[in-house]
């Protein structure tokens, strides 16, 4: 494992919070999430072959930005990645990806760094992936820009995050109303005062134009929405029922331009 320092207050105060996280559940539910072989997107579960949202993966490159315990990594590459480099800045979370990766024989990559600033060379990966890891935790400014230098012209970057209306809807105490709880104009920087993290969400637009500006072609986007059989997550706040009637995740696939 290679290591780059430097982190941003969000990002200190993000890397403390999955600490917490690793040891409270994500350690012991590794093995569970690791020996899934199915591709399933998110707390909604829905499984790749139903969006396919997803390249063709046999014998890409592949770098995870913000792989946590890279679980999805596993998935990829057991897939038909070629090769899956996971990028994070909590080193208790890459423990568990690395003590997973030597259990199941994987042969994947670590290693410990900013998904805003990697230090990994230019042009060096044919997907980008990011599933509620720098696509919710990092600022797209710099994110973005970061997974663009990284991918060979025409590689693609597909990453799920918080579906708009849900972040629009969420309490402070990080349920889900019913109706508006903040407004879109201006979303961006959320701090959560409950457990110190602080998460990016943007509307729509705002996605498009950051996609853009750093040479992506938007190729699709699928609204991810909870199914009759979807259940509470273990962990993190979810509402399946609030989740049936509207999208409570959504998946952006876009690809380099030049």
């Amino acid at each position: 494992m290679s290591s780059r320092s430097g982190l941003t207050d969000y990002l200190e105060r993000n890397r403390e919070s999955w600490t917490k996280s690793n040891a409270a559940y994500t350690d012991e539910r590794a093995p569970v999430a690791w020996a899934r072989e199915e591709i399933a997107w998110g707390m909604c579960k829905v499984p790749e072959s139903d969006v396919q949202m997803l390249p063709e993966l046999e014998g890409k490159e592949v770098v995870e930005l913000g792989c946590g315990t890279a679980y999805f990594g596993a998935w990829l590459k057991r897939a038909g990645a070629r090769r899956v480099v996971g990028v994070d800045i909590t080193p208790a979370q890459l423990a568990t990806a690395q003590r997973m990766n030597e259990q199941f024989g994987l042969g994947m990559e670590f290693v410990e760094a900013n998904a805003e600033e990697t230090g990994l060379p230019d042009a060096s990966f044919d997907l980008a992936v990011s599933e509620y890891g720098a696509s919710i935790w990092c600022d797209p400014d710099k994110w973005i820009p970061e997974a663009a230098r990284l991918l060979r012209p025409g590689g693609e970057l597909v990453f799920l995050r918080n579906a708009t209306l849900a972040v629009m809807c969420w309490t402070d105490d990080e349920k889900v109303s019913e109706t508006l709880q903040r407004p879109q104009r201006g979303l961006r920087r959320i701090d959560w005062e409950d457990d110190g993290t602080t998460e990016f969400q943007m509307g729509h637009s705002d996605w498009v134009k950051v996609l853009r500006g750093n040479g992506f072609e938007i190729l699709d986007l699928a609204e991810l929405y909870a199914s009759e059989d979807t259940g509470q997550h273990a962990y993190y706040a979810f509402d399946p029922e609030w989740a049936r009637k509207w999208p409570w995740e959504e998946i952006w696939r876009a690809r380099k331009t030049a």
